[in-house]
């Protein structure tokens, strides 16, 4: 059996090198990790046991207290699956006998459809920066280009110029894990990059580098950054929908599949690993077939 870790906080570190270096994981996913263990290493300090000899019923305790704190049947579920990682992690590793979450059962989730913007409320949307000036040409390139690949925030905030292949219409994109994708850019998107490249982002420019989206400081957007400037173009455009990033994702693969766009290639551009996931989309799309059958059908 190897030594194990000589405190709590040391097998938290272990863990996150392990999800990173040897899984791949990246920052964000191990991020929500380690807040998830950090809560187990402090409960179980709180209540005096060693992280290594905590058995099913302390665990069972620790879920119940996140539970009363209001934590959703998504987050206990989430939590129990980083629980469940963290003690394989450490019996594969030799330094525990036996997981003390054998026992732990994630609540049942209320399998919910993901939300999505109508085409006339995106076109709404994209038509609110002004063009007029520096940033409004840099905000249009950056919606038009989120909705027209269905990229990650992080993924968009985080593209280089050398990631865009605009002669060939796709870019490159790095995403979960690190694994790299091909998503094709559609005419509306090509056109505003070339407008933010050629008038627009040389005046954001401070210091050398080769990220695409610049802001006034002449860095790389934060996620939070831009969710905060697509919220406002969401109040300015009057949409009542809650607005985010992920919301121009799902309309993105929502509307390839309403017009006829098969899974697979859905999946491929969105950059799920399994196609399990895409197939969330195929529910909002046969609700969207029996509207039209129930308005067009003469027999309906």
């Amino acid at each position: 059996m190897k030594k194990p870790p000589a405190s709590p906080e040391k097998s938290l570190q272990v863990f996150l090198e392990y999800l990173s270096v040897e899984k791949g994981l990246s920052s964000n996913t191990c991020q929500s990790y380690a807040r998830d263990i950090q809560k187990l290493l402090d409960f179980l300090e709180g209540q005096k046991i060693n992280w290594q000899k905590a058995v099913d019923k302390d665990l069972v305790k620790f879920i119940h207290f996140q539970s009363r704190l209001g934590l959703s049947a998504r987050s206990l579920a989430r939590l129990i699956s980083s629980l469940r990682s963290y003690y394989s992690f450490f019996i594969l590793d030799g330094i525990i006998k036996v997981s003390p979450t054998v026992n732990l059962s994630a609540p049942k989730l209320w399998f919910s459809l993901p939300k999505f913007l109508s085409v006339k409320d995106v076109e709404l949307l994209l038509q609110q920066p002004n063009e007029k000036k520096v940033k409004g040409v840099r905000d249009k390139a950056m919606l038009e280009l989120l909705y027209a690949t269905g990229l990650r925030v992080s993924e968009l905030v985080s593209l280089k110029k050398n990631d865009v292949n605009l002669e060939s219409g796709f870019l490159i994109c790095k995403g979960k894990g690190g694994k790299e994708r091909i998503v094709p850019l559609g005419n509306s998107s090509s056109r505003a990059i070339i407008k933010y490249l050629e008038e627009a982002r040389q005046k954001f420019w401070k210091k050398e580098t080769n990220t695409l989206f610049l802001t006034s400081h002449g860095g790389a957007f934060t996620r939070q950054g831009f969710w905060k400037m697509l919220k406002e173009y969401g109040e300015q455009a009057g949409l009542t929908q809650k607005i985010s990033p992920h919301i121009l994702r799902h309309s993105f693969a929502t509307h390839l599949l309403e017009r006829g766009a098969d899974l697979r290639s859905v999946q491929l551009m969105l950059g799920h690993s399994q196609i399990t996931t895409t197939q969330i989309y195929t529910h909002v799309t046969r609700k969207h077939l029996r509207k039209v059958y129930d308005k067009f059908h003469p027999r309906a």
